[in-house]
């Protein structure tokens, strides 16, 4: 089963007043993501957007990065050449995400009594809330469906399909998975610590490591000893490696240039959103 037959499947979600209301840093961060979708719909820039929204352009960065790997698809493209050269625009689904959000802002006092019934993206909008609001230090999140699950005696193997190119492994005790009641077809977010990426130019590297992962290189920030490397994947995914200058230096790194990602499945922790 392909992986959007599979999202079309997910149970109904519910969006509840608490999601909204209950904590304010929560409501913070909602509202945070909002005005960024905005400021790139309005200005098709990531450089002015961040600029609209007072942060960096790495923290504009590090967001949509994290609003496309946790959402079910893609919220924003990036646009290369043309005439006005290149740009960033929502998707189809991440203007359909915004226009769920503004109307969650204009109608939250009635939202309890009759959203379900005005909304066609709510379920989109309540699923991806209730991801986008985990916090945790690990650069790389990733949503997915598990698609199989191999159980040992001590160790259980679970296949987590990111979209319909993209899988990884993860190597998990089988009394994590019973405690954790992991079954095919669940909805499960995947986490590694971009520590945990290694990277590599031949696409045919052989390893031991189950996850390699081809894409291209987005973005480069080199601080005083580590080199953090953003590798733009299939279907819009992210990953974040953080590597040492000095690796960087080796593989003669540069942006656009064609790379390998791979980590061992036992780097990969899983949560359930």
């Amino acid at each position: 089963m392909r992986y959007a037959e599979i999202i079309e499947d997910f149970p109904l979600a519910t969006l509840e007043g608490q999601i909204w209301l209950a904590e304010e840093a929560s409501k913070r961060l909602m509202l945070d993501q909002i005005d960024l979708l905005q400021a790139i719909a309005d200005s098709g820039s990531i450089t002015a957007a961040a600029k609209t929204a007072g942060i960096s352009y790495k923290t504009a960065w590090d967001r949509l990065e994290r609003l496309n790997n946790l959402s079910l698809y893609p919220v924003v493209e990036r646009n290369a050449g043309g005439s006005k050269g290149g740009g960033s625009a929502l998707t189809a689904y991440g203007e359909k995400m915004l226009n769920g959000f503004k109307q969650l802002q204009e109608q939250h006092q009635v939202f309890l009594e009759g959203l379900n019934q005005k909304l066609n993206s709510l379920d989109d909008i309540s699923n991806f809330m209730k991801s986008t609001l985990l916090q945790t230090s690990a650069r790389n999140q990733f949503l997915g469906v598990i698609s199989t699950i191999d159980s040992g005696a001590v160790n259980a193997e679970v296949v987590i399909q990111l979209s319909d190119q993209q899988q990884i492994v993860a190597m998990v005790t089988e009394q994590s998975r019973q405690d954790m009641g992991l079954k095919p077809g669940a909805a499960i977010i995947a986490i590694i610590k971009a520590s945990s990426v290694t990277l590599a130019l031949d696409a045919d590297l052989r390893v031991s490591a189950r996850n390699l992962l081809s894409g291209s290189i987005a973005r480069l920030n080199r601080g005083a000893i580590n080199t953090d490397v953003s590798i733009t994947l299939a279907e819009g995914k992210t990953l974040s490696a953080m590597i040492t200058n000095t690796s960087a230096a080796q593989l003669a790194l540069q942006e656009a240039m064609s790379i390998t990602a791979f980590f061992k499945a036992s780097s990969v922790i899983l949560m359930q959103p």
